[in-house]
């Protein structure tokens, strides 16, 4: 399960990420609210963590922002606001959930796992666009009875873009979900992953191409073959 913090104070979010990290959930750390935006817009994440006072955008513009694009992500909002009006303010905005700094952990841990249990239904294994389907158990791509197993990275990678399937995914994203944070270096070995992706797209003659946006980054297409 991956969760998403949007959290500027940098000793709460380490802090935060090694609670979870702990309870073996995949985790994200951004610091601003621009950035915690962006990835939340992404559609990678099962739950988002989200403070209210942050810089460049406060957290309920953000979940406006979010609920307006459609995306339904469950969002705790974690604020040092006690006030009742503070809370209304953002469940009416469309906050699933609200506590207030401090708080005890074990709390926080209670209220992702209500907030991302889904009775009566089971998780779906795959994702699928055009002629491809990517299996997430066993990092397998497949097109009709064509299939080739994938590397953990070449995995991450082609899960991003599969998820995005609608929208350009920016470098820098997929670097920092793959990689981790930014490093000059991760440059080329995501050209290089991406390489891989393609030949395997080929190996199992998929009409799914990985199409490259000039400084910006990649997507998915399916190509014409009429």
């Amino acid at each position: 399960m991956r969760i998403l913090i949007v959290e500027d104070e940098t000793e709460l979010a380490d802090g935060l990420e090694a609670i979870l990290s702990r309870e073996n959930y995949s985790v994200d750390v951004v610091s601003d609210g621009e950035s915690g935006l962006d990835y939340i817009l992404s559609k990678m994440y099962d739950l988002v963590i989200l403070d209210i006072m942050l810089p460049k955008m406060n957290g309920i513009d953000i979940l406006k922002a979010t609920r307006k694009e459609g995306i339904d992500t469950p969002i705790i909002l974690l604020t040092a606001r006690s006030q009742l009006s503070d809370k209304i303010e953002g469940l009416d905005s469309g906050a699933d959930d609200y506590i207030t700094k401090p708080f005890d952990a074990q709390e926080l841990l209670a209220r992702i796992r209500a907030r991302t249990r889904v009775p009566g239904s089971a998780s779906t294994d795959e994702l699928s666009f055009g002629d491809i389907v990517l299996s997430k158990h066993q990092q397998q791509l497949s097109c009709g009875e064509r299939l080739v197993k994938l590397g953990n990275k070449e995995y991450q990678l082609m899960e991003c873009l599969m998820i995005n399937s609608s929208r350009i995914m920016p470098k820098d994203m997929l670097i920092t979900k793959v990689w981790g944070p930014l490093d000059a270096t991760e440059y080329n070995n995501l050209e290089v992953y991406i390489s891989f992706l393609r030949k395997k797209l080929r190996f199992i003659k998929a009409s799914v191409q990985i199409v490259t946006t000039k400084n910006v980054g990649y997507s998915l297409e399916v190509c014409d073959n009429g």
